[in-house]
């Protein structure tokens, strides 16, 4: 199997991790790996296909925003905080923190399957 992409720390884009948060799904998806840690992507508690969800985790990986170890079957993920913090420091926090704050992650939990 070939190894999954992950931009270096110092290739991370700022365009990129804010692309790549600007999608409900994925702002949700990093949201609850703050919660919970490092999860695997069927552990995820998030109303969406799998195909779905392997399209998010891949353009958040991609953006550097999150690491994938692969093990077996399963691909856990993780918040790549340190690498966000050097390259924008307060970043991730304080998008996390508005995100808490604006109700958003209460509605997302109550949408249907898409």
């Amino acid at each position: 199997m070939k190894p999954l992409y992950h931009p270096d720390r110092d290739d991370i884009q700022l365009s990129s991790v804010l692309y790549a948060l600007s999608d409900p799904v994925r702002l949700h998806l990093v949201a609850e790996l703050r919660k919970a840690g490092e999860r695997t992507c069927g552990g995820m508690d998030v109303p969406v296909v799998r195909s779905t969800l392997s399209h998010h985790s891949r353009t958040l990986r991609e953006a550097g925003v999150v690491r994938v170890r692969v093990q077996g079957t399963q691909r856990f993920l993780s918040i790549r905080t340190d690498d966000l913090e050097y390259r924008f420091p307060g970043l991730l926090d304080s998008i996390l923190q508005a995100y808490a704050k604006s109700g958003e992650a209460a509605a997302f939990q109550d949408k249907t399957v898409t």
